[in-house]
């Protein structure tokens, strides 16, 4: 980790740009107490799959102020945002310098280690206050202004998008300017569904924050708490079996076609194919029953542990899920038949909602969107983990980068998922499923970061150690966060009907989002 200072960190920042470092994998707000409030850049060059990590902090409490890389990567806006909201850095040349969480009147910071959780009394009739935007810019004199600007005009003709919307898949809003049918402007409104799930790491011993990775993004619980319990394994050089890690494998596999299963019955619900969406969670059922067996959960699957997994597989496991293989495959043949060759699906899909290769990997915007504009940029790849590195399988890429693209990216990601699984469901090696741990687990002081490829995309967990049995700081890089912060680029332009087809082809979940 390089650290430096906030008046050279712009430059430094523009200077690893320039090298090619072009992903903004995560933005992390950072409280370091003396040291000051500051924040870690984790970045990412997508040509090489180098990576850097850069921090910088400033020890004015009082008005915490860094300069915004907006400029450098469109990721940024949204994590700056975040930490604005929770730490209260004031960043510089930020565009939009609101709250991106919280309502604009909340008092303090919460993410703060002095955060005083008594100055905000529970207000259930204040009506929310006008959230429009601000900026901090800075004067050729050094100085700093706070100017306010307008979001929307009186005139715009604005509709309301959810929170309670089923086409918004979740608590989630839009506000969204109207000219005819055309959208104008979308303006994304997270913290609906108010997770802390961050702020409540915080307090948890290592083994009980396991818990709470599965209700983040609930349709990659697995791959959720892959990460973080690989994220503490590295730290403390925990070195689990092979059999964990071929049932690890096989698990986020599992996962991976259900969160799929379940986006092609969702999408085509949105679309007004019913039938289609009925498949799908015909077939969804198999898998959980599937978990059900051996981890006793369907949608929370609280599997995965710290050095392994909290139980061996049943012991119809490896039949049930050959089983279950050989049942899908013919069955994606009439999904195809029903919607995708739709003529209906077709003219709703294609040429829809594109997004550029550029501002996919500028946004941050991984998975199957990110795939789907061009760009490779599956973890699983990019650096294996578990048993990736020795099976074989395609990463699907297409270049379209429109709506019927990400869909068609995810239906062949199904079939690879199956070819993965089938490379090592009957050579599942015997040994344990868990390794010895001390009663009470404790991370040595230090940084570190893990990723997986979640159903979305990439899924990666930042944890700052101070050497006890509770994370100093336990960030999670949201899948979704991403995803929703393009929105605005891609739904530019469209028909108001397209929003709904853009929303669903990208397919984020909501608690992931409001972490």
């Amino acid at each position: 980790m390089i650290t430096i200072e906030p008046e050279k960190i712009h430059q430094t920042l523009a200077d690893l740009r320039a090298e090619g470092y072009d992903f903004l994998r995560s933005l992390t707000g950072m409280d370091w107490g003396e040291e000051g409030l500051g924040v870690v850049y984790h970045l990412e060059k997508t040509a090489t799959g180098e990576n850097k990590v850069v921090k910088t902090a400033t020890t004015d409490r009082e008005n915490p102020e860094l300069p915004s890389v907006c400029d450098l990567w469109k990721a940024a806006e949204f994590n700056e945002r975040e930490a604005y909201d929770y730490f209260g850095i004031h960043f510089i040349g930020h565009p939009d310098m609101r709250r991106l969480y919280l309502r604009e009147d909340w008092v303090g910071h919460p993410f703060r280690k002095d955060y005083d959780e008594s100055l905000n009394p529970l207000r259930m009739t204040n009506e929310e206050p006008d959230d429009d935007t601000h900026r901090f810019v800075e004067l050729p004199d050094g100085s700093v202004i706070e100017k306010r600007e307008v979001l929307f005009d009186q005139d715009e003709y604005i509709i309301n998008i959810g929170p309670q919307h089923p086409a918004t898949h979740g608590v989630l809003r839009f506000r969204v300017s109207l000219e005819g049918e055309i959208i104008k402007k979308l303006d994304v409104h997270c913290g609906y569904i108010h997770r802390g799930i961050e702020k409540m790491c915080e307090s948890l011993t290592y083994p009980q924050t396991l818990a709470l990775t599965d209700r983040l993004d609930y349709l990659a619980a697995h791959h959720n708490r892959h990460a973080l319990c690989m994220c503490i394994e590295n730290a403390m050089g925990i070195q689990v079996s092979d059999r964990v890690q071929y049932i690890r494998t096989i698990m986020d596999e599992l996962q991976r076609i259900d969160s799929h299963l379940l986006f092609f019955s969702c999408l085509c619900m949105d679309l007004g194919a019913l039938t289609a969406f009925f498949y799908g969670f015909r077939d969804r059922e198999k898998i959980l029953d599937i978990f059900e067996a051996t981890t006793g959960g369907r949608l929370i699957q609280n599997y995965n542990t710290i050095g392994g997994v909290q139980a061996d597989i049943a012991p119809d496991f490896v039949k049930k899920v050959k089983e279950f293989i050989a049942w899908l495959r013919p069955t994606l043949r009439e999904y195809h038949e029903v919607f995708t060759g739709n003529v209906i699906a077709h003219g709703r899909l294609e040429g829809v909602g594109i997004l550029s290769r550029e501002d996919a990997i500028s946004f941050g915007a991984t998975g199957g969107t990110g795939r789907a504009s061009g760009w490779a940029c599956d973890v699983r790849k990019r650096h294996p983990y578990a048993m990736y590195g020795k099976v074989d399988f395609k990463e699907i890429v297409r270049t379209e980068g429109d709506c019927f693209a990400r869909y068609m990216v995810r239906m062949e990601e199904i079939v690879e998922s199956m070819n993965i699984i089938e490379q090592l469901i009957d050579n599942i090696p015997e040994g344990p499923f868990q390794e010895k741990t001390k009663a009470i687990i404790k991370v040595p002081e230090g940084s570190y970061y893990a990723a997986v490829e979640g159903s979305r995309g990439e899924f990666g967990v930042f944890l700052e150690s101070r050497g006890d049995k509770y994370p100093y700081r336990l960030k999670f890089r949201s899948t979704g966060l991403p995803l929703v912060s393009i929105m605005e680029t891609i739904c530019r332009g469209a028909k108001i009907a397209d929003l709904i087809a853009i929303g669903g082809t990208v397919d984020y979940v909501v608690p992931d989002i409001d972490r």
